[in-house]
């Protein structure tokens, strides 16, 4: 797994005390991305799930696990079983992707990672970042048009569901 960088006690990348991976890689280059170092695919350092799994385990006040990155949908399989850990230890799972969720379910017919990565996530933060759009006032997304969407409920309605933050 390549890793842009890792960070404890986040409560800035969601609700509560959040172990936060930020992965390497991204196939969006948003103007004005707030992480351009993560761009580069061959960037990072190289980790293994398992390392990454041990240092968000090494806290037991950690509430949550978000994946942002660079975008972790580039490493879905990778994602999917850091996600599943972490549901399985009783954490809350958030992911930030440039990625639209339709578009994200479109690919998911295709890309077995993908899907299995959508189905470990509580919440999505979806959207491309734009520089136009944004903001410093609301609360755990860089431009206006980025939306929280509820992934359980909107895998099982079979339609997008917005959760208000």
């Amino acid at each position: 797994m390549r890793i842009a960088g890792l960070i404890q006690d986040s409560i800035v990348d969601g609700p509560g005390l959040r172990f936060v991976v930020f992965t390497q890689g991204c196939d969006l280059f948003c103007e004005g991305c707030h992480n351009p170092d993560a761009r580069n695919m061959d960037g990072g350092t190289e980790m293994t799930v398992d390392e990454v799994i041990s240092e968000m385990l090494s806290n037991p006040l950690t509430d949550g696990l978000t994946l942002s990155g660079g975008e972790p949908f580039v490493q879905a399989a990778d994602c999917a079983r850091l996600a599943a850990v972490a549901r399985q230890k009783g954490l809350n799972v958030w992911a930030y992707s440039g990625y639209e969720y339709g578009e994200l379910i479109t690919r998911a017919e295709s890309e077995p990672d993908v899907k299995a990565l959508l189905e470990q996530l509580d919440v999505l933060v979806d959207g491309r970042f734009e520089l136009a759009r944004r903001t410093l006032t609301m609360k755990w997304r860089g431009s206006q048009n980025q939306r929280f969407i509820d992934v359980k409920k909107s895998l099982s309605a079979g339609a997008t569901v917005a959760l208000e933050m």
